[in-house]
């Protein structure tokens, strides 16, 4: 059925100017994730919104009561598709295998390839070659967001001197206080 959505609803989503990224159905929500170049806005998913629930109700797919929900996937975004790993590959992912294939079932690594078949895992921890599996081994995997200790896209890391910190640290309470003392003049200011 989630197959069937997917393929009804991909040229309204596309018509919108939006990626269907996902469709899934749980506890009574039906789930329409959408995404585009840059992210989406409020404006894109209330339209997607719209869009999607006007079609829904001309083909009536779903029989019986559910709620639909339009958002977009997130940081920490699901892989279900190709093309979804074709686009997290360099990135932090977790993957659960099937009870089936053999191994550790939880994986956490770097997607470093990825094709029609299937993709490679540098498994955190592990030294040796990244792992391959098919896109059938697995139940689920997605992004993961890495917290901290990352550079800005596209500048360089600054490098401090010992001794600067604390100068610089002074500057900036100068100038929080000399912002406060700007503030508090500007509160005394009698209004005719």
């Amino acid at each position: 059925m989630v197959q069937d959505l997917f393929a009804v609803l991909q040229p309204v989503v596309t018509a919108a100017g939006l990626e269907l990224v996902d469709v899934e159905m749980k506890s009574g929500v039906l789930q329409v994730t959408v995404d585009r170049e840059g992210g989406v806005d409020l404006e894109a998913l209330t339209d997607a919104n719209r869009a999607v629930s006007t079609l829904l109700d001309e083909v009536d797919p779903i029989p019986g009561r559910y709620s639909l929900e339009v958002s977009s996937p997130g940081i920490e975004r699901p892989l279900r598709t190709p093309a979804h790993f074709a686009k997290a590959v360099g990135a932090m992912v977790t993957v659960k295998t099937r009870p089936q294939v053999p191994g550790e079932r939880r994986l956490r690594g770097i997607l470093v390839a990825s094709d029609e078949e299937g993709f490679a895992l540098a498994v955190e921890g592990s030294d040796g070659e990244p792992l391959r599996l098919s896109y059938a081994d697995i139940d689920r995997a997605r992004t993961v967001f890495v917290w901290g200790g990352q550079d800005t896209p596209g500048k360089p890391a600054q490098k401090q001197k010992p001794g600067k910190k604390k100068q610089q640290a002074g500057t900036a309470a100068a100038t929080d206080r000399s912002a406060q003392q700007t503030t508090q003049k500007r509160k005394q200011v009698a209004t005719p």
